[in-house]
């Protein structure tokens, strides 16, 4: 059996697998065409430009053509016990947010992301630059727009969309966020208010050469 052939195979199996189980399950995704991209808003940008703020794909991330936008691959999918898609994750993805602030850089890196749709948040792990990692917080709220309907048949031909929108910061987060960037008093009181954009999942059937499912570890 070839490579090609004996993927297929195995993601055709665990997607059946997971359609009769009872319990939890998580669906390897690195070496499938799914990717989530990262889409600010205008809003965001231009409160980005307002404070000089840079925004870097590290690891898996990458941009796209439009700016603003990042492509986050999707690594896994976790499957409850109700036969829903509980959530999503990009492994070895990362955003570095940073400004140059008295001639150093100060910022953040949000790696590593897990988009909750029980509780419609997404995590990350929170590293500010030359700070300590707060591993999964809360970074943002969302709505879903479109739900995520996966349509698979044998041996694979797998397609799904979602849209995730009005992305507003958690309000425990932004508090680290305006510290860790060394904004004005009046920053986080704007970023309350703003929302940061949309998430779009897109699975498309195919393969693709696997991307790294190790966490990234910002060089701190």
């Amino acid at each position: 059996m070839s490579l090609l052939s004996f993927r297929s195979f195995t993601v055709a199996a665990v997607m059946a697998t997971a359609a009769a189980s009872a319990s939890a399950l998580t669906i390897p995704t690195d070496f499938v065409q799914a990717d989530s991209f990262q889409n600010f808003s205008d809003d965001a940008l231009t409160q980005y430009d307002l404070f000089s703020i840079t925004v870097t794909p590290l690891g898996n991330a990458t941009p796209t053509a439009t700016v603003g936008s990042y492509n986050l691959p999707v690594t896994s999918i976790t499957i409850n016990s109700s036969l829903k898609i509980a959530s999503g994750a990009a492994s070895g993805s990362a955003l570095e947010i940073a400004r140059i602030y008295r001639g150093a850089k100060v910022g953040v890196t949000i790696a590593n992301f897990k988009i909750d749709f029980i509780n419609h948040k997404v995590l990350a792990d929170f590293t500010p630059i030359g700070g300590t990692t707060i591993p999964q917080m809360a970074v943002y709220s969302f709505n879903e727009a479109q739900a995520l309907t996966l349509k698979y048949k044998f041996p694979l031909s797998v397609t799904g969309t979602q849209i995730l929108d009005k992305l507003y910061l958690i309000p425990e987060a932004i508090a680290p966020l305006a510290n860790a960037l060394k904004l004005p008093a009046f920053a986080p009181e704007l970023m309350k208010d703003t929302d940061f954009g949309k998430i779009n999942i897109i699975v498309k059937a195919g393969l693709r050469t696997p991307v790294s499912t190790k966490p990234y570890v910002p060089a701190n």
